[in-house]
């Protein structure tokens, strides 16, 4: 009679790692099915519901939930049917129906089609006011984005465009110059305007450890009252006077070209700020540079540790975002307004976070949120035609936007959205993810 041989049926086969792990085993029911399907599909639902662009998009509905409460507030058929409410609802339902509607409606009508209008031109003027109305937000945006990716927060934007502007106007003004060459000149300039003003508080930034935050906001200041004292000067107003804050007309060789005619505003600028938007999005995702920026942006130090010079890219990349920002002027200088006064941007420069921010300091992201705030601005006009409606809603509404996007815990709460869990294989965790603008930090 044979003998079992030790160990020749009862030796263990070895197990590979994943058998070992603990997260990759399932669970099986009754009928010894896995129950991996369920759980992974539960495990992406919970990716997609936390994921920084469905937070966004519940930030600007929960804005819009308040602006519609104030909308209802300032309504006085809604206030006096409110009184009744117990007794006879629908009357305080129809009104919160029909101001609502009318409100809404008003926005749509300024910003995409209006459909209650007679000629074709007036039906989609409001599309083109609304392109035209966020192309300078999307190139300033953009150059928010890139200085949010590398770590930095530029709040010079208002007056790096304010020096764009300068520069721009002077061009088109002073010089002369055939047609394309001549609008070449002073985009170009307005750029280098921007950069150089941007380069300032990156140099401070990257020698003496200035805080960029504090040095462009004090650029801000000193840039507005350059440009008073600009505007008096005889080269831009052909006067002299310091009575007149309005500049010449610029020349029509350094004027953007229409797109659509003379019945609209839209004009090449629109295809300059998609342009600028790809050339971001290469500089960031595919280039050596964009990956020391974001490398920059991740972690200085490490950055330093690989051999990168961590003070030559917090210089440079204040140069990209000023010239990026003082691109953005060209819109109001060379395309709409075609001359330059005291309030020729307006506040594009700040509106340009909030804009990056939105976009989460991608160039798609940006774009779109630069055609949504684009949208607010030229339906705001709209909207305050509506009974009971004021144009200072758009604004609370531009602001409430800020505020939820700035704090992602508040929304996550207010939905019971759980942290988001990135995995091995996630994505770059750069500042873009971040729901606030970074931390400046130290070079």
């Amino acid at each position: 009679m044979s003998t079992p041989t030790t160990g020749s049926s009862t030796e263990a086969t070895p197990t590979s790692p994943s058998e070992d792990r603990p997260e990759d085993r399932t669970e099986r029911g009754p009928s010894g099915q896995s129950g991996s399907r369920p759980a992974g599909q539960a495990a992406l639902l919970r990716q997609v519901a936390s994921s920084p662009a469905v937070v966004g998009l519940l930030a600007v509905l929960t804005a819009l939930i308040l602006s519609s409460i104030l909308i209802l507030a300032a309504d006085s058929e809604v206030r006096y049917t409110a009184t009744y409410l117990f007794n006879r609802p629908g009357d305080f339902l129809h009104a919160t129906a029909s101001t609502l509607s009318e409100a809404y409606s008003s926005l749509l009508r300024g910003a995409v089609f209006d459909w209650r209008a007679t000629t074709g031109v007036r039906m989609i003027r409001p599309i083109t006011d609304t392109l035209t109305n966020a192309t300078p937000l999307i190139i300033a945006g953009l150059g928010m984005a890139v200085a949010f990716r590398a770590g930095l927060f530029n709040i010079g934007g208002q007056g790096q465009m304010i020096l764009g502007a300068i520069t721009a106007c002077y061009a088109g003004i002073a010089w002369n110059l055939p047609p394309v060459a001549h609008l070449l000149v002073a985009v170009i300039g307005a750029a280098l305007g921007g950069l150089v003003w941007g380069g300032i508080a990156g140099v401070l930034k990257a020698r003496t450890g200035a805080n960029e935050v504090i040095v462009t906001i004090m650029l801000n200041s000193i840039a507005a009252h350059l440009l008073s004292q600009v505007l008096s000067l005889k080269a831009f107003n052909g006067e002299g006077e310091t009575g007149n804050r309005k500049s010449l007309t610029v020349a029509d060789t350094a004027q953007y070209p229409s797109l659509a005619g003379d019945s609209f505003r839209l004009h090449a600028g629109f295809l300059l700020a998609l342009l600028v938007a790809v050339a971001v999005w290469w500089l960031m995702e595919r280039s050596r540079l964009g990956f020391q920026l974001r490398a920059t942006g991740l972690n200085a130090d490490a950055a330093r540790t690989a051999g990168m010079s961590v003070p030559w890219v917090t210089s440079l990349v204040m140069m990209i975002s000023g010239a990026l920002c003082g691109l953005a002027a060209t819109a109001p200088v060379l395309g709409t307004q075609k001359s330059m006064d005291e309030s020729v941007v307006g506040t594009i420069g700040f509106d340009a976070i909030t804009v990056a921010l939105l976009g989460r300091s991608r160039p798609l992201g940006t774009v779109l949120a630069g055609l949504l705030f684009g949208a607010l601005r030229a339906g705001g006009t709209a909207m305050q035609a509506a009974p009971g409606t004021h144009i200072k809603i758009v604004l609370v509404l531009q602001s409430t936007i800020v505020l939820f996007i700035a704090a992602p815990p508040l929304i996550r709460a207010i939905f019971r959205i759980p942290e988001r869990r990135e995995s091995l294989g996630g994505t770059d965790p750069s500042p873009a993810s971040v729901p606030a603008a970074p931390a400046a930090k130290e070079a």
